[in-house]
């Protein structure tokens, strides 16, 4: 981590899902200008996209998006964040991202992940022996690309160490607050909360179906 900043790598790929790596990147981003505003003092994030090449990626509902850096490109992370979607059941199996995302791994200060991301961790041996969790429909996924770890069902974001994976989609907002909160601050994390006026309160949570 330099002095200054903190280098934040999000990886993209096709089909990925759009919140998944969307939601951590509005929590990096707005910290970040709460610290430039000088309302928090810290590193300021800074935020990359990472694709295998610089060619566009088509997320899973159809946004097209550019990485600003690619696989040969990118600089050393402090934090890596590996979302997921239906594109992750292809690269389980990709020997060439696998071995980018531990490469990575290896000297980053935060391991993390969103939905089946966490997959991708597990294929490329980052969570042999630790605990995990994904999207509520792609456990069995999980428990087959990390055999050895321990599949967390009923908790949002699971952090271990170093390493914090979370559950779908949403969840990811949840594991980037808490990311920040450890990095930097609970103000700080509490503060990207209120820019982001993130209090989620669901609509008919009050409805009783059936």
């Amino acid at each position: 981590m330099a002095e200054n900043h903190i280098t934040i790598g999000i990886l993209i790929f096709p089909e990925v899902e759009e919140l998944d790596f969307v939601g951590p990147f509005e929590v990096f981003t707005q910290t970040a200008r709460i610290i430039e505003r000088g309302v928090i003092a810290g590193p300021i994030p800074r935020t990359r996209l990472i694709g295998r090449t610089l060619e566009p990626v088509t997320c899973a509902g159809g946004m097209r998006v550019l990485p600003d850096t690619s696989f040969a490109d990118c600089p050393p992370l402090d934090i890596i964040v590996v979302p997921g979607g239906q594109g992750t059941r292809a690269l389980a199996g990709d020997a060439e991202t696998l071995a980018f995302i531990a490469d990575k791994a290896k000297a980053a200060r935060w391991v993390t992940s969103v939905c089946t991301g966490s997959a991708l961790l597990g294929a490329a041996g980052l969570l042999e022996g630790r605990p995990a969790t994904t999207h509520w429909a792609a456990m069995d996924f999980l428990a087959r690309c990390a055999p050895t770890a321990t599949i967390v069902r009923d908790r949002r974001v699971v952090e271990d160490g170093n390493l914090i994976t979370s559950a779908g989609v949403s969840a990811g907002i949840d594991m980037a607050l808490q990311l920040i909160g450890r990095i930097h601050s609970v103000k700080a994390a509490r503060a990207t909360q209120k820019a982001m006026e993130y209090y989620p309160e669901p609509p008919f949570a009050d409805v009783v179906i059936g």
